[in-house]
């Protein structure tokens, strides 16, 4: 069971997001300033940590910045209000690892999470594979049955995102926000043409796709059962 930190100084989203995420299955310990994050943090065990920028005090921004300088090397994931790309670069900068735009779904804040939590355990390996396709990220190079793939940055960048989201559907929202780092302005037919043309060069004709189209939802990657 995945320990989860929880900032955020309105009443009833801490209080929603505590029971959703409990009932998902996370332990979850949460606080509403802070300094009471950033005590927590530095001196307890959490695989991941959920943090408001906008609190009381001590703000996100100033804990986030602190912890990382402490050593704390966990993934974080922002909560903001502010839609600014000045304000999303910023934390990530500083050493976020994700971050949601409020409002948010409750389902595509438990998709970044299971991410992160993967990405944690598996962010120091050189290589993803799906089936018999394997990724180099030192090298960058995508190999699938021995045969080398030519892909482009993006090609690259996108299929990266679907290998270390292997198994979880992610929208076309999360792609652009995740790859193209765009909250808006990314039509998703241009998504929808990446995809198609990462498809042409990786996926067998005669073979199920490893990147199934989830209608009316986005996209997955899937291991060969």
């Amino acid at each position: 069971m995945s320990r989860l930190l929880v900032v955020e100084d309105q009443k009833r989203l801490l209080q929603s997001l505590r029971r959703g995420l409990q009932e998902e299955g996370y332990e979850v310990v949460a606080v509403a300033t802070g300094e009471e994050g950033f005590y927590l943090a530095s001196t307890e065990t959490f695989d991941a940590v959920v943090l408001d920028l906008m609190l009381p005090g001590r703000g996100g921004i100033e804990v986030l910045k602190d912890l990382r300088i402490k050593g704390f090397s966990k993934p974080v994931l922002i909560l903001t209000a502010r839609d600014a790309v000045e304000d999303r670069v910023l934390g990530l900068d500083i050493g976020a690892d994700d971050y949601l735009v409020k409002p948010f779904a409750f389902a595509e804040l438990l998709a970044r999470l299971r991410a992160l939590l993967r990405r944690d355990t598996t962010g120091r390996e050189l290589f993803l594979r799906a089936d018999d396709l394997e990724m180099d990220l030192l090298g960058r190079r995508v190999v699938r049955g021995g045969v080398e793939l030519d892909l482009t940055r993006r090609e690259f960048e996108l299929l990266e995102y679907l290998l270390r989201s292997k198994n979880t559907t992610v929208t076309r929202e999360m792609i652009t926000r995740d790859v193209w780092k765009e909250t808006s302005g990314v039509p998703t037919n241009v998504i929808d043409v990446y995809i198609t043309q990462l498809r042409k060069k990786i996926e067998r004709p005669a073979g199920r796709q490893l990147i199934q189209t989830i209608r009316g939802v986005g996209y997955a990657v899937r291991d060969m059962p």
